[in-house]
């Protein structure tokens, strides 16, 4: 049996023992569910080499448990919680399961060989869920929600009870199962906020009187997961924060679910901007936060908007010359946070076709990136061939480059040869296609709508596929007539199974054909395995 991992402040009893007080300590401590509640989101399925990616930048930015999977969902989900759990160090894991023994086994299954592992058992307490989805009165739910944390319980002492749609069960009912978790073993205990419904004042003030009525609340840690349906999950998180709760559940960007979760990076950013108002912090390297958002974006395909707090591309820009003279007067007139703080280098001129690679090594050690001799090596290749075609190399396109060269890839089938274009304004574009697969060069020729189109159309000849693209987006990393194109592109094939690609270039057609045989090579390596 797993030790419960330290994750809170202690308080000695008269007689030695540890009680664990979560509304004494003057720390948040930071439940990440990008894995899991956020691979929810319509239209974005990892495969577990991404997952595991995810999973360990996410301990790199210093959350407290990674929920890396419901295992009992599919292979799949259980692979990655198993996958997460046996290389992820440094981090609690947590497997969700349903309040029932089945679940619980096969979470912990895939929990086992985690450094610290945590099963997270879950039952609706609303009286709309008791009595529309699980058809049972009140009394059988306590009773089913009690057995469940005693037999999670039997595996590992790290066990979370979340009351399912709690920000709309009854509070003197949500009081006794509370109350119950914790007597039977519950030491993290969740008050979600399912489907986004409550307003911020209204849900501080229920969680303050659930805290107040329940004599054993300060056995456990009260924790909060807000959906954004109405927009308010982050405010609803710091409400709840406000009025003691100390684990806040959400996920990177605010993926997730319909209209997604609280977005980790706002809940931390306004907990340390505004700590002389809150007072209080989390364990979280916020010099990881960009990279962390962007990795999650790239590999998703869930663009962020411009606009977005903290991550957003825009979220340090200032047009406006009053604005603009403010900024460059003292920082603080327009800027609440210092964007070094989320780990954006706002550096701009920083190599050229002229810099070795010993420059090229120490520039991406500024930014903070470590890389291996060989991923260095095809770097610094890409970076070469990108300075030819790019008289002004930025931070932006060294970040790009490292991105696209070390990102975890499934074994690659197809590699982009060559492409020509034939296409024109009175003509029906025509694209030619090479690919190479096991040395083999593969060509073939289709017309199209445009040129994107009509190489979209070749590759799927050559490879002899049958997909539908479902989304297409093109962002410019820099600005300028050289800027390269960032190509994310989203495919599904005959199952509805949907696969992500990215290629970046200078050339935006190269960089869709880049991309598209991204998501292609992922499709098949699918396709091989299901074969195997």
């Amino acid at each position: 049996m797993s030790q419960q991992p330290t994750i809170i402040d202690d308080v000695q009893e008269s007689d030695g023992s540890a009680r664990v007080s979560s509304t004494n300590s003057r720390r948040v401590y930071i439940f990440d569910t990008t894995l899991r509640d956020g691979e929810q989101s319509p239209g974005v399925s990892l495969n577990l080499s991404e997952k595991i990616q995810i999973a360990r930048q996410l301990a790199l930015l210093g959350v407290d448990i990674i929920e890396a999977g419901f295992p009992i969902a599919s292979t799949g989900d259980f692979e990655a919680v198993r996958g997460i759990a046996r290389e992820v160090r440094g981090v609690a894991v947590a497997g969700l399961a349903r309040a029932n023994f089945k679940d619980i086994d096969r979470a912990w299954e895939a929990l086992k060989e985690a450094e610290q592992p945590r099963i997270h058992t879950f039952l609706a307490t609303s009286p709309i869920h008791m009595r529309y989805k699980l058809q049972m009165e009140p009394d059988k739910v306590l009773e089913m929600a009690v057995e469940a944390v005693k037999y999670a319980k039997k595996f590992t002492s790290d066990v979370e009870f979340s009351a399912e749609d709690g920000s709309r069960s009854d509070l003197d009912f949500l009081s006794r199962v509370v109350e119950a978790v914790i007597k039977a073993g519950a030491t993290t205990v969740n008050i979600p906020d399912t489907v986004g419904y409550a307003m911020p004042q209204e849900y501080g003030n229920f969680i303050r009187s659930l805290m107040e009525r329940v004599p054993n609340i300060d056995q456990a840690v009260v924790s909060v997961h807000c959906h954004n349906d109405l927009g308010l999950a982050v405010a609803n998180s710091l409400a709840a924060v406000q009025n003691g709760v100390r684990q806040v559940e959400g996920a990177i960007n605010g993926i997730g679910e319909r209209a997604g979760n609280a977005a980790i990076e706002e809940i931390v950013m306004a907990l340390r901007t505004r700590k002389d108002f809150i007072g209080l912090n989390t364990n979280i390297n916020t010099e990881e936060i960009y990279r962390t958002s962007k990795l999650v974006s790239k590999l998703t395909g869930m663009i962020v908007q411009a606009n977005k707090a903290i991550v957003g591309k825009n979220a340090f820009a200032h047009e406006s010359g009053i604005h603009q003279d403010g900024v460059l007067k003292e920082r603080s007139t327009y800027e609440i946070m210092n964007p070094a703080m989320i780990g954006i280098n706002q550096d701009n001129l920083v190599l050229g076709k002229h810099s070795g690679r010993h420059a090229f090594r120490k520039r991406l050690g500024d930014l903070g990136y470590e890389l291996s001799e060989a991923e260095l090596n095809k770097a610094f290749v890409r970076f070469k061939d990108l300075a030819d075609k790019k008289k002004n190399i930025t931070d932006r396109d060294l970040e790009a480059i490292v991105e696209e060269e070390t990102r975890s890839h499934v074994p690659v089938k197809y590699i982009m040869e060559y492409f020509n274009i034939t296409s024109g304004s009175t003509i029906k574009p025509m694209a030619m296609v090479g690919l190479l697969s096991n040395d083999l060069l593969l060509q073939d020729t289709a017309f199209g709508d445009g040129p994107v189109d009509a190489i979209y159309k070749a590759i799927d000849k050559i490879a002899g596929i049958n997909c539908t693209l479902l989304h297409y987006s093109l962002d410019a990393i820099t600005g300028g007539r050289d800027a390269q194109g960032d190509v994310t592109v989203k495919i599904s094939n005959e199952k509805g199974k949907s696969f992500i690609g990215r290629g970046v270039s200078t050339d935006i057609l190269e960089a869709s054909a880049k991309a598209y045989v991204d998501a292609v090579n992922k499709l098949v390596y699918e396709a091989d395995r299901r074969e195997e």
